[in-house]
């Protein structure tokens, strides 16, 4: 019977080859479903094998959980077999995993290490130890348990070290990492697990840092989620610069191996040739050697790749090597994203960091191709087998692929999130409301998948409500995006927003209700991680301390604000309008000579940026000098610049609200939605450790507060109500 099942084992190998799954399934079924019984361990290995393929090729979870089930139940009554114990349990965790059985996964991994604390030191144990802990982090913050999930992986992390596996001690330490990110709970605990990445990272030998591509992204793109988060973006510059190189070099030399790939298909299909002369067959070979030998040279097999794996790869549809970006070895087999993700992740990285210096061409180009890699690359692909084509909406997603797709949309969120950023600034209104609308059809599609983004595109909506001056629209859906978040961060920015769209309204009552939102913010200004929510509200206070004509006090707030805005953010919008601002009141203060001095740096920006209502703000406020001055040809030259501006900022205002999209956007509902019964939101919202992008800051602090009339401070004195 055995040379039976050998047999059938060739011909399953054959098929799998082919291509043809059903087939290789149907010989391999054929094993445990015959009459005659074959040993136990010979079919618990068939069956680990069906749910191998069904794993890799498939989303039918149910039928490889099944097979697996069925093997744990025949191992019980083997002794041994340690070895297929552990993938039995490994697989079976990661198909509870895809059905979002978290309890039954986590009693099954806790069963695991109990087997490995009681089965010696060996290698393979050890090995095994790491694959159940990290997978039971992975389970434990689903459930919101980040402390637990944070020891089952420093578990994992002594494991490493105790076989002296600095790969693998690696993948640990970013995973730390990334849950500390996750969860901030104090500044020192991050610092400290990013002090870790550093330090086993630069332990490695240069040669086996270069192996390790994927263990270089992960590091990079965690190093540059923190520098972001702490407002250290000079720093993180540098790891951008490196995650650049290092995508373009990986995918220089992945067309490379696909050109020399072709040179080789080309030859041996020459090579087949039975009329082939003997010196050209002699010349052919020769050149196929050299060319196999490249090859090799590049694709030398290491610790992690998938030569020295075994079949297994955990619930990860499988992917050509070059796009797989591998954290660990087997039997850990990690991956956190597709390669294809993290290239649009860095795209989307280069556009966080290019947006707010104004290099929008960059930024345009940088949108374009994370686009083009997530819908262009795999719509045929990867998108369609998880679901996500033309019309599909989310109820007809297997619960199986939706974290998957939660990572692909996502990433088009965040990609046309900035794009409406940048549209808005540049005053291409018309631009912006595609974009956003394009987000709330996504949302709307996918509501328990994307309900994170849900805050997000009502705080947009507010930006773009706010830009097209319909401020009190702008003030409910900022307030809105604060309710649906439980951010502390961003429901302090929605908070900043509405205020300031609350003083762009001018009267006594909303001067109040801005004062009532600014306050709660500026008492907790300096709790927050970073600068990003000190600066705003520095803005937003100052501002309103101006229209109370506390002159002296606003300009303290506001000089403040610039130099943490210049010397942390770099955001140019915002360092434009906290000069035009501070030029206005060196006006009112009568110091004309510093007027002008920044009234003309905030030009330069504005106009850097593209940013029209800002350049009029700074125009009306120059003549304003101008003719306080008494410079007639100035104020001529510069009142006729503001007009040409003001007519082209009417324009594009005349067609935003033309548009058969203004009214839905800036309208006071919320969006109606449908969500997914039966589905764990953090499972579904990709809170997972593999696949939580956690982008903090893609909105900047940029507020256009254009319509505000500053020089109208003399003309009527408010009551003043200070924090």
């Amino acid at each position: 019977m055995e040379a039976v099942a050998e047999g059938l084992w060739r011909l399953a190998d054959y098929h799998e080859k082919q291509g043809e799954l059903g087939k290789a399934i149907k010989c391999l079924e054929a094993i445990c479903q015959s009459p005659v019984s074959f040993f136990p361990v010979l079919e618990v290995k068939t069956r680990l094998r069906i749910a191998t393929l069904l794993l890799t090729y498939s989303h039918n979870v149910n039928h490889a959980k099944s097979h697996l089930e069925r093997s744990q139940l025949l191992l019980k009554s083997i002794p041994s077999c340690f070895e297929l114990k552990c993938r039995a349990y490994s697989l079976l965790s990661q198909c509870y995993h895809l059905v979002g059985a978290i309890p039954p996964q986590k009693q099954l991994l806790y069963k695991g290490l109990d087997l490995t604390n009681s089965a010696g030191h060996e290698l393979s144990v050890k090995l095994w130890s790491c694959n159940f802990n990290s997978q039971l982090a992975n389970a434990l913050i689903i459930e919101g348990d980040y402390q637990n999930s944070i020891s089952a992986l420093e578990s994992g992390y002594v494991f490493s070290a105790e076989i002296c596996y600095p790969e693998l001690q690696m993948f640990f330490a970013t995973s730390i990492l990334h849950v500390h990110l996750m969860q901030w709970y104090d500044d020192n605990s991050v610092e400290q697990a990013v002090n870790k990445c550093d330090e086993v990272w630069e332990s490695m030998e240069p040669e086996k840092r270069q192996q390790c591509v994927g263990l270089l992204f992960y590091n990079e793109l965690l190093h540059i989620f923190y520098r972001l988060r702490i407002c250290d973006y000079k720093n993180a510059a540098q790891h951008l610069d490196k995650l650049d190189a290092a995508m373009k070099a990986d995918l220089q030399q992945t067309q490379y191996i696909e050109d020399l790939t072709k040179e080789m298909n080309a030859l041996n299909q020459s090579l087949s040739r039975s009329d082939l002369h003997y010196k050209d067959r002699l010349a052919l070979t020769g050149k196929h050697a050299q060319l196999q030998e490249q090859l090799r040279s590049i694709t030398r097999p290491t610790s992690m790749s998938k030569e020295s794996l075994e079949p297994g790869h955990f619930g990860n549809v499988r992917r050509t090597s070059r796009d797989k970006l591998e954290l660990a070895p087997y039997p850990i087999d990690g991956e956190w994203l597709p390669k294809s993700a993290v290239y649009a992740l860095v795209d989307l990285m280069v556009v966080i960091f290019s947006r707010p210096k104004g290099l929008f061409k960059e930024c345009s180009k940088r949108i374009l191709s994370g686009m083009l890699t997530i819908q262009e690359i795999f719509l045929a692909e990867e998108l369609v087998k998880l679901g996500i084509a033309d019309g599909v909406r989310e109820v007809s997603l297997q619960h199986s692929a939706i974290w998957m797709a939660g990572v692909y949309l996502m990433l088009i969120m965040q990609l046309l999130e900035n794009k409406v950023a940048i549209e808005l600034t540049r005053s291409e209104f018309v631009e912006a409301q595609e974009a956003l609308v394009q987000m709330k059809n996504w949302f709307l599609r996918f509501p328990t998948i994307l309900q994170a983004c849900e805050s997000m595109i009502e705080m947009l909506r507010g930006q773009y409500a706010h830009y097209v001056g319909c401020y009190h629209e702008a003030t409910f859906h900022y307030i809105e995006a604060a309710k649906l978040t439980e951010s502390k961060s961003i429901q302090a920015m929605c908070q900043v927003y509405a205020a300031v769209s609350y003083i762009c309204i001018g009267d006594a009552e909303s001067s109040t209700l801005a004062l009532d939102l600014i306050g709660p913010v500026y008492s907790m200004m300096d709790s927050f991680v970073g600068v990003r929510e000190k600066t705003s509200v520095l803005f937003a206070y100052g501002l309103l301390l101006m229209k109370q004509h506390d002159l002296q006090e606003a300009r303290n707030r506001l000089a403040k604000g610039l130099q943490l805005t210049h010397n942390h953010l770099g955001n140019l919008q915002l360092v434009a309008q906290y000069l035009t601002i501070l030029g206005s009141l060196a006006l009112a203060l009568h110091d004309t000579v510093q007027a002008r001095e920044i009234l003309r740096s905030s030009l330069t920006l504005a106009k850097k940026l593209y940013d029209i209502p800002t350049q009029i703000w700074v125009l009306s406020v120059l003549t304003t000098l101008y003719q306080e001055l008494g410079e007639k040809g100035n104020e001529m030259e510069n009142a006729e610049y503001q007009c040409k501006k003001a007519d082209d900022l009417q324009r594009r205002l005349v067609d935003a609200h033309s548009s058969i999209h203004h009214i839905e956007l800036i309208d006071k509902v919320r969006l109606e939605i449908q969500q997914l019964k039966g589905v764990d939101i953090k499972r579904a919202g990709s809170i997972s450790l593999g696949v939580d992008l956690d982008i903090p800051g893609s909105i900047g602090a940029s507020v256009s507060t254009s319509s505000l009339k500053l020089m109208d401070i003399d003309s009527g004195r408010r009551g003043k109500r200070k924090i």
